[in-house]
């Protein structure tokens, strides 16, 4: 009976060790699957990293898509099917969960902008010193 109710803890312990895991740790790992997901699918057109070229030279960055559109808007596209303007694209529909790898990984590459640095006031113009 004592085996019995060690293994109990120790399976309780277990438990709480996978429970409690950081969130940065299942984040990165979403976000992992996310990079898996493009690279898989789509980088034969885009690039998909924070570096590089597309190889088709009308596919847009992935590391620049925020400049055009908020990356979480995305999501609807990706779970019902991406259409393009252009037939070399093929229709892509992912799950939810793949949807939301996806995103999370986009979200991580997006190169800043100096409106999201901080490093200008929005009111600034190009060349103007921010007051002091």
């Amino acid at each position: 009976m004592q085996a019995y109710a060690r293994g109990g803890v120790l399976a309780l312990a277990l438990l709480a060790g996978l429970l409690s895991s950081p969130a940065g740790a299942v984040e990165k790992d979403l976000t992992d699957k996310g990079e898996v997901l493009v690279r898989h699918n789509c980088s034969r057109c885009h690039a998909v990293g924070v570096e590089g070229v597309s190889p088709n030279p009308e596919a847009p960055l992935f590391r620049t898509l925020s400049s055009k559109y908020p990356i979480e808007d995305l999501a609807e596209s990706l779970a019902e099917g991406i259409v393009s303007g252009h037939p070399e694209m093929p229709i892509f529909v992912f799950n939810p969960h793949d949807v939301d790898a996806i995103i999370a990984y986009l979200e991580s590459i997006q190169e800043e902008t100096p409106d999201q640095s901080g490093d200008l006031p929005p009111d600034a113009a190009p060349g103007e010193m921010p007051d002091e």
